[in-house]
């Protein structure tokens, strides 16, 4: 996929941004990706070196309030704009045909996960299908504890499958709509952290 910006357009997309007043780096990083109607966000290690760049070239100034950093358009930055704004244009019809082809590659990669999704939960009944008409023999008692304790077993594994399936889904449904926060992961990591203890305290008794 072609980059979202071409050489040069974030640093003066990022000077337009700032035009209307004072900013935090989050605010821009939010506005940029409003701008693209959420299928694309600048990372903050793409958004605060050209930010640092600006300020060295005196486009920006900066006040520090505790932990944030506010960024204030200078008047030479404001000069730099006014001389641009043809170029700006530009970098808005391309800002317009990167959103449309962006949005047509989250459709196909929905489109992709769904049909997997579709796959896995066809393999599994099937799967469940199968086990359902499957007659089983008359055994001897210790034979029939086995097989019982087999049964259970695939039983246990057909759990597991089943909530690694449904994680997954959800997992991939908010990755098209690009809606998986760090605190989200972070979460999600120590409720899994939990889950595994409890189930390893259970089956290891």
């Amino acid at each position: 996929m072609p980059p979202v910006f071409a050489h040069g357009a974030l640093r003066l997309y990022l000077l337009a941004l700032l035009e209307d007043g004072a900013k935090h780096g989050y605010d821009l990083i939010k506005a940029l990706s409003d701008r693209f109607n959420g299928t694309y966000s600048p990372s903050a290690g793409t958004i605060y070196p050209r930010l640092a760049k600006l300020e060295e070239e005196g486009l920006v100034s900066t006040q520090v309030d505790g932990r944030r950093t506010s960024y204030t358009l200078t008047e030479a930055g404001r000069r730099e704009l006014d001389s641009r704004r043809e170029e700006l244009s530009s970098v808005e019809k391309d800002i317009t045909a990167s959103v449309r082809r962006l949005a047509d590659s989250l459709r196909e990669d929905i489109g992709s996960n769904i049909r997997s999704l579709r796959e896995e939960l066809n393999s599994t009944s099937r799967q469940a299908r199968a086990a359902a008409a499957h007659q089983e023999p008359v055994l001897p008692p210790s034979v029939a504890a086995q097989a019982g304790s087999f049964a259970r077993s695939r039983a246990a594994e057909q759990l597991v499958h089943g909530f690694r399936s449904e994680l997954l889904m959800l997992i991939r449904l908010q990755k098209a709509r690009g809606e998986l926060s760090e605190t989200q992961l972070d979460s999600l990591r120590r409720v899994l952290d939990q889950a595994r203890a409890d189930a390893k305290e259970l089956l290891e008794r």
